[in-house]
């Protein structure tokens, strides 16, 4: 069927024809544009349906290059800690928790953030004993990359002085006693997850499918989602994905990055990157080289300006690294490799030189501490740097603290990326941080938090507002070889479009982004979401 948006004004983002007043769709691809008179006129006919738009402004589809709507569905299952900001609340609500679960059952709770808390430090083992003391308790970090448990959690491990973790992983032990604080630190959290009873198939779908609205109302029409070890892994995450996308027609765009532990499931299946249609396809080999700035997990190459012995770590390290894209290779698959510090970034750019490029673009995850020399690598045709620009916002000014002020300058340089030639997208690692776009898109263009008055965090790395929407339209397609059917306004490509209450290109304040609503998700030409 023939839809003609009109009285819309369009951003497309396509330089042959940047702006227009309506848009012409058939079989969910655009094949016309233009002022609204010519385009009734050329393709109006009876059984076309003509939807006003009220004048409102359009982009193309907003594309979220990295998040997790496993964790997002998580959220709808369990305790959601997001956005609490003192120690006295997280425990407050652990405990009324706990008294609505039957003793023994699991307790989980997840998005903590300590950089929130106007208190104390986080919880320690004996305060969790306390307010849960019936239950296993596990808590895993906005950043998924610490968690908290209590004894009872550590009992069912098994856990004795002795214990080895997996590789990457450390149990933080008290200096005075010896004991276990309750504070677990990247993959030390095998050890208690493995325990932990899995969500039925019809829990997991009906919570996904709700992950799925939630980020359609914020706009997105794509996603890259990293979900198998959330959802039960490889078979059980795609046909979850399957029956929402392909079969019940929710909507949105999937591309499912898949942990290495599955390589052996997708050859087993059948499955390679590109695998699917344009709803849902098989994405990259999602692996982790090192951890996370706020607990100074991730690798650098110099140490911590706050702790001057810390390094951070290799969750894995040169060789396993090499072996993982050796393998990946064999399958012909891109990788998609978590690096946060710039000693992570060049030891995953070291094992990437060893091998041919595939078919897909390799994509480096965050890539928030940067080195001049590093930046020249991964300016090419087959690398992708996927950035956060919300990262700014939260992680400033505490991380100066990490890294000091020359280091700090050269992080989360997202201008100099771009302007350097290496091919950036945009996304959000929710529920690391808010899914809404227009929250990246605010902290890439200010270098700060809504309502902070200064001039924004190395204000040299500002992006202006065309190049913030096209992190997250244009360039957002490219990491899965899209940029030909999606990602702009264009004749041929599919009719993904996001529509705003006003126009966030003539804002006065660049604030009003996020103040900015969805007043439509529109996915092949349909729509998916009105407000």
């Amino acid at each position: 069927m023939r839809k003609i948006f009109v009285n819309g004004n369009f951003y497309t983002f396509d330089p042959t024809k940047p702006r227009a007043e309506a848009v012409v769709v058939e079989s969910g691809r655009f094949i016309d544009m233009g002022a609204a008179d010519n385009m009734l006129l050329h393709w109006k006919n009876p059984d076309a349906e003509t939807v006003d738009l009220d004048g409102k402004t359009v982009t193309p589809g907003l594309i979220d290059s990295h998040l997790h709507l496993s964790a997002i569905a998580h959220n709808f299952l369990n305790l959601d800690l997001t956005g609490l900001t003192s120690k006295r609340e997280i425990l407050e609500k652990i405990r009324n928790h706990a008294r609505t679960l039957q003793k023994g059952e699991w307790l989980v709770g997840e998005g903590w953030d300590e950089n929130l808390f106007t208190d104390s430090g986080i919880p320690d083992i004996s305060e969790l004993d306390h307010v849960c003391p019936h239950n296993p308790l596990f808590m895993p970090r906005i950043c998924h990359h610490a968690f908290l448990v209590n004894s009872k959690a550590l009992e069912l491990a098994g856990y004795h002085p002795e214990m080895s973790t997996p590789e990457g992983g450390r149990i933080e032990l008290d200096d005075a006693t010896g004991k276990p604080t309750g504070l677990l630190l990247e993959s030390a959290s095998e050890l208690i997850t493995r325990h932990i009873p899995e969500r039925t198939y019809d829990e997991l779908k009906d919570a996904l499918g709700q992950a799925i609205s939630y980020a359609m109302a914020r706009g997105l029409t794509s996603v890259h989602s990293n979900d198998p070890r959330f959802l039960g892994g490889l078979s059980r995450t795609y046909n979850l994905y399957d029956e929402l996308l392909n079969h019940e027609q929710l909507g949105l765009r999937c591309n499912l990055l898949i942990d290495y532990d599955f390589l052996d499931d997708l050859r087993n299946e059948g499955m390679y990157a590109g695998f699917g249609n344009e709803t849902l396809q098989i994405g990259a080999v999602k692996l982790f080289a090192d951890g996370a700035m706020g607990r100074r997990t991730a690798l650098l190459s110099e140490p911590y300006s706050d702790a001057p012995d810390e390094y951070g770590d290799a969750v894995l390290d040169k060789k396993a690294l090499q072996q993982i894209v050796q393998k990946a290779r064999t399958l012909s698959m891109p990788v998609a490799v978590h690096t946060i510090g710039d000693q992570a970034l060049e030891n995953v750019l070291d094992v990437l030189d060893q091998f041919p490029s595939v078919a897909y673009r390799d994509r480096l995850i965050h890539v928030q501490v940067l080195r001049e020399e590093l930046i020249k690598r991964l300016a090419a045709p087959d690398r992708i740097a996927d950035i956060q620009p919300r990262f700014v916002a939260s992680d400033f000014p505490w991380v100066q603290d990490r890294l000091g002020q020359t280091r700090a300058g050269r992080s989360y340089a997202w201008k100099t990326l771009m302007n350097s030639g290496v091919i950036c997208a945009g996304g959000s690692d929710c529920p690391v941080e808010p899914i809404d776009p227009l929250f990246g898109i605010h902290a890439a263009v200010t270098r700060k938090a809504p309502g902070q008055s200064h001039a924004g965090w190395n204000p040299d790395e500002r992006l202006s507002v065309n190049e913030a929407f096209r992190l997250f339209t244009e360039l957002g397609a490219y990491p899965t070889n899209e940029e030909k059917i999606k990602g702009t306004i264009s004749r041929g490509k599919l009719a993904d479009m996001t529509v705003y209450s006003q126009n966030p290109f003539t804002l006065k304040l660049p604030d009003q982004l996020t103040e900015t609503e969805i007043d439509m998700t529109i996915i092949g030409g349909s729509i998916k979401h009105q407000r």
